[in-house]
């Protein structure tokens, strides 16, 4: 991984499994030949990129999402950069956020895209929260691998867009067809029957309150074994 130290050393995912002997550190300029998981990517990875893979590994750009124009891209070098297709990050900075994959879930999210599940999972292994990555993100991964090039992906990662806007449309209307059936509660008004009497009793009602956080990234190499 490439690690421009954005990241809190002890919050960092990529720091942690360069901790673990998981991940080589890479400088920049240093040449790459496997596949590079990067923002500049111009198409996703996908099962197709799996003899790169096998033979060169897979490397991360450890930065900050809130500073990646601070990130020389240009001296990254690698023939092979990609992008990630649509998946929900489950580190405990950006939970539930789609796109914002930490170091490590954009490693697993690679292997498991190109077939190498053993290897995600030891990478995802070593975090308390790791497996729910593969829970909330399985229905996402299996219908990539079922691609077989980097335009099949996108075109899955476009239907699978289009499904989600369409359900989210749906719960509105579905929202907005529960108002209005409350609405045929309210009596009408050109019925001029007397109210009935208010009971005398009172009741109490509580309140509950809820709370949100923020974000980070790095980088590193990483080879199926």
């Amino acid at each position: 991984m490439w690690d421009f130290d954005h990241c809190d050393p002890r919050r960092c995912s990529g720091k942690k499994l360069a901790r673990q002997g998981l991940i080589q550190d890479l400088r920049v300029g240093q040449r790459f030949r496997g596949i590079v998981v990067s923002p500049k990517g111009t198409q996703p990875v996908s099962p197709a990129d799996r003899e790169i893979v096998a033979q060169n590994g897979v490397a991360v750009v450890e930065c900050s999402w809130a500073r990646l124009d601070e990130v020389p891209f240009k001296k990254i070098a690698s023939p092979n950069e990609r992008l990630l297709p649509y998946l929900v990050a489950t580190n405990p900075v950006n939970y539930g956020k789609p796109w914002r994959l930490n170091c490590v879930e954009a490693l697993a999210a690679a292997f498991y895209i190109t077939g190498f599940d053993s290897y995600a999972e030891r990478l995802l292994s070593g975090f308390g929260w790791g497996h729910s990555f593969y829970e909330v993100n399985k229905h996402l991964l299996d219908k990539y691998k079922t691609c077989d090039s980097a335009e099949a992906v996108s075109a899955m990662q476009e239907e699978i867009l289009a499904e989600l806007e369409k359900s989210y449309d749906e719960s509105r209307r579905t929202a907005g067809d529960e108002a209005d059936g409350e609405d045929l509660l309210v009596p009408n008004p050109n019925h001029h029957h007397p109210p009935p009497e208010s009971s005398s009793e009172e009741e109490e009602e509580e309140d509950e309150e809820t709370e949100d956080k923020a974000d980070g990234a790095g980088k590193s190499e990483s080879h199926p074994q």
